[in-house]
């Protein structure tokens, strides 16, 4: 039967010159400034300022949601017309929203470079 070792490796020095790695702080990288961390808000005034900054997603994700309820109640009903039309309202719906989110990030990345 075999017993099973595991190898000796002896304790090795770094070589002069190497760099040694602190693993308990933070790297210290030259000409970054690492920004602190922001505040933790709660979810509601996370939603209330955001609203603010763009309030136009909100309204096109209430505007979807609303449009896809109320076609899938037609689609049950047999109003195939109404149907098709109202998913067709949320399809513009959805663009509108991305549309908005895609402005707002462009205003974002714009306010924060002057």
């Amino acid at each position: 039967m075999v017993a099973a070792t595991t190898p000796v490796v002896p304790e090795q020095t770094p070589p002069s010159g190497a760099v040694t790695f602190d693993l308990s702080q933070p790297p210290h990288i030259e000409g970054f400034d690492a920004l602190p961390r922001p505040k933790d808000e709660p979810f509601k005034e996370k939603f209330i300022r955001k609203t603010k900054e763009n309030p136009f997603v909100p309204i096109g994700c209430l505007a979807t949601a609303g449009a896809l309820m109320y076609g899938l109640r037609a689609f049950h009903q047999g109003k195939t017309r109404q149907s098709q039309l109202l998913m067709r309202t949320r399809i513009f719906a959805q663009g509108f929203t991305v549309v908005a989110l895609v402005v707002g990030v462009f205003a974002t990345a714009l306010k924060a470079k002057q």
